[in-house]
């Protein structure tokens, strides 16, 4: 789960990134606009990974080099 969830992180900061130097939203060009469900949908998933990826901040780094597979 804490892979995942930094994996949507990175996207989102991508798609932050590309906002910010290129004025241009990935996530709303593909699902046709920020206020489409789709685009909406994405928002709220990265916005879900961002709150769990705040646990990690309290692990220990012993738990997350043991969660490695």
């Amino acid at each position: 789960m804490d892979k995942l969830a930094l994996i949507l992180l990175i996207v989102g900061g991508l798609n932050w990134g590309s906002i910010g130097i290129f004025q241009f939203d990935i996530v709303s060009w593909i699902f046709g606009g920020q206020t489409s469900i789709g685009s909406r949908i994405v928002y709220t998933i990265v916005a879900l990974a961002a709150i769990w990826c705040i646990s990690l901040l309290f692990k220990e780094s012993d738990e997350l080099v043991s969660q490695t597979p």
